[in-house]
């Protein structure tokens, strides 16, 4: 097991519980101390773990759910599905709008595929994954930087998008509850409002492991969008009872 795949699921299991042991961690992974210690330090060197004497305990939700480092390693292989299926909507000659999320940052090095392309974003990550890409347009939507979210928002973004018009928005979410799409922090919401208010036609990608979960605020009904795009992890309970719903839902197999 990698070590990204360990201290991924260290933090799972501390976020679920709130708070652990050194001792109940190296008993229910079956390392070493030093180990656990090794994993624990870069948890609490991200900002997503607070070490306390002989235990760790979970940062507040605002932090480790939204901390871009954190979240381009939680469903990497899953978000890389998602993006597959995604670019598969793009056309040539589009203007795209892409979130900050890092399941449309999984799209950044596909996209030099498609020619001639305009993408607008407020993701510092995926705009340098794209200055030097042919036949790219890249707009990069201004406003505060954000080290959390490593992107834009802000006033400024909000006002930039309410100028534009694009053919498609992909965005993420960070979990999905009945269907309603949800996010932790209020300020990320209402840019991501101002996109979907800006494109003509909207795409949402969420990986399996958010649904069933809470974030504090209302993003969007999956309703809202044309086209949900899940994976294949999703239960088929859970998949029959949002199309029931009438969520135009989309099950991308598994590579």
């Amino acid at each position: 097991m990698s070590a990204d795949t360990r201290r991924q699921e260290i933090a799972d299991y501390v976020i679920e519980r709130g708070e652990a042991r050194i001792d109940e961690l190296v008993a229910a992974f079956g390392v070493s101390r030093m180990t656990i210690h090794r994993h624990v330090e870069e948890l609490a060197r991200q900002g997503i773990m607070r070490k306390l004497h002989g235990a760790v305990s979970a940062q507040p939700s605002g932090v480790y759910e939204s901390l871009f480092r954190f979240r381009a390693t939680r469903a990497a292989a899953a978000k890389s599905v998602l993006a597959r299926a995604a670019l598969a909507e793009i056309e040539p000659g589009q203007a795209i709008v892409l979130d900050d999320s890092t399941t449309a940052n999984a799209l950044a090095p596909l996209l030099p595929g498609i020619r001639p392309l305009t993408v607008v974003t407020n993701s510092l990550a995926l705009a340098q994954q794209l200055t030097e890409a042919e036949e790219l347009k890249l707009i990069l939507l201004g406003g505060e930087y954000h080290p959390t979210y490593n992107a834009f928002i802000g006033h400024i973004c909000e006002s930039a998008l309410e100028r534009i018009r694009v053919n498609l928005l992909i965005c993420s979410a960070s979990a999905v509850n009945g269907t309603a799409a949800l996010i932790q922090d209020p300020q990320v919401v209402r840019v991501k409002k101002a996109m979907h208010a800006a494109a003509a036609r909207r795409i949402l990608l969420i990986d399996s492991s958010k649904f069933g979960k809470v974030a504090l605020h209302l993003f969007a009904d999956l309703t809202e969008f044309d086209l949900v795009l899940a994976d294949s992890a999703l239960p088929e309970q859970s998949a029959r009872a949002l199309i029931a719903a009438g969520v135009n839902l989309k099950i991308v197999p598994s590579e």
